[in-house]
């Protein structure tokens, strides 16, 4: 798959913006502030619903607005497929594909990217969610059912925690207990899916991830993945925190053993607290650099290289089970961080990739590979090359 045409409306800081895309390499240069992210923002809301850099879709409308247009032409095949988004400040957004009115929610089953930005290094750096969020959006990507799941397991885990925190303050009756042992099996039977279906996953990227990390930093260096539960953990912090990792596939069945099990050994302590102790969404995805945690020892370099091969990985993953076919790798603002040498072995390691959209804000930082389709952002504006000087 490949984006053949996209365009803005009242988007950002663009009034109006056509733009031709080429399979292979894009690349959008431009000073800071000049508008190239929100290109590239503009699609991977089309993928995720979602920015990777705001929490709210308001303020991707332009200012002054009402609301916005996103509209791509893809190309899958020999199959054309002309997707839309419209954003609105006073209403839902809507969105139709060939014309047609789908609801919003269905628009990643026709394009799915892979997004690499600086605010990935949080993946590295930051806290367990983050991580969650990145394996969670795969498994959508993957297996849309799954987003059923998921939004299940969440609705579960916050009227589970009301509950706890009635009980809490009224001391716990026999109708909340028998109420509370419902919400159990709901959350066993959700969160063992869950866990079963991200410890595959995760089973699946790690070989990625290492492949990745070997092709941009060498091979005298090696990142690995394992999964965190708190199944098999004390449940006694908001985090679980550093430790050691689980390799394996997990099943639903022998998740949902130990699940029980945990829950019955922390009852008095999810009473005493008021939260929900165990399950999915206390887990943590462990990244290891050279068999030691990422968190807290790798430097600012490998933080980085290792957050863009975990993408690179999903990209990979997403090429080979993916019924939509080649992900549209995105990768902002990548090149800046790299040193030479990785930015060779960098676009090397994409050069087959179906289609790449490259951010930079010195053209030369990106390798003469990937510049053969370079696009030059103004103000919010497709320049012409011969309007540079001007």
């Amino acid at each position: 798959m490949f984006v053949a045409h996209l365009s803005l409306t009242d988007f950002r800081n663009y009034a109006h913006a056509d733009l031709a895309l080429e399979p292979g390499p894009n690349l959008f240069v431009g000073s800071n502030g000049q508008g190239k992210t929100n290109l590239v923002e503009a699609l991977g809301y089309l993928s995720t619903l979602g920015s990777h850099r705001v929490s709210t879709d308001h303020a991707m409308i332009r200012q002054g607005e009402q609301s916005a247009i996103i509209r791509a032409r893809l190309h899958h095949g020999e199959r054309q497929v002309l997707v839309e988004v419209q954003l609105n400040r006073g209403a839902a957004n809507r969105a139709q594909v060939n014309r047609s009115a789908i609801k919003t929610r269905e628009l990643p089953r026709y394009f799915s990217s892979v997004l690499f930005a600086p605010e990935d290094l949080a993946l590295v750096r930051g806290e367990p969610s983050g991580r969650r969020r990145f394996l969670d959006e795969l498994l959508v990507l993957l297996s849309p059912r799954l987003s059923g799941v998921i939004a299940d397991y969440d609705r579960v885990v916050r009227q589970r925690n009301t509950l706890l925190k009635s009980a809490r303050a009224s001391g716990l009756k026999t109708g909340q207990l028998t109420t509370l042992e419902v919400w159990d099996d709901r959350l066993v039977d959700l969160g063992s899916q869950l866990i079963e279906a991200r410890t595959r996953l995760v089973a699946d990227l790690a070989p990625e991830v290492t492949r990745a990390y070997e092709s941009i930093a060498g091979e005298d260096h090696s990142a690995g993945l394992t999964n965190q539960l708190s199944i098999f953990g004390g449940g006694d912090s908001d985090e679980m925190g550093e430790g050691e990792g689980l390799f394996g596939v997990i099943s639903a069945q022998d998740a949902a053993v130990n699940f029980k099990k945990s829950l019955e050994r922390l009852r008095r302590n999810e009473l005493d607290r008021a939260v929900t102790l165990v399950g999915p969404h206390r887990d943590d995805l462990v990244l290891q650099l050279n068999g030691m945690p990422a968190r807290g020892y790798a430097s600012h370099g490998e933080s980085w290289s290792f957050a863009l091969s975990l993408k690179l990985a999903a990209a990979q993953i997403l090429r080979r089970d993916s019924a939509t076919g080649d992900p549209v790798l995105i990768l902002d603002d990548v090149f800046a961080e790299l040193d030479e040498a990785r930015r060779e072995r960098l676009a090397a390691a994409i050069i087959d990739v179906e289609q790449v959209l490259i951010t930079a804000a010195v053209h030369d930082d990106v390798p003469p590979a990937l510049r053969a389709h370079t696009v030059h952002i103004r103000k919010g504006t497709v320049v012409d090359e011969g309007d540079l000087d001007g």
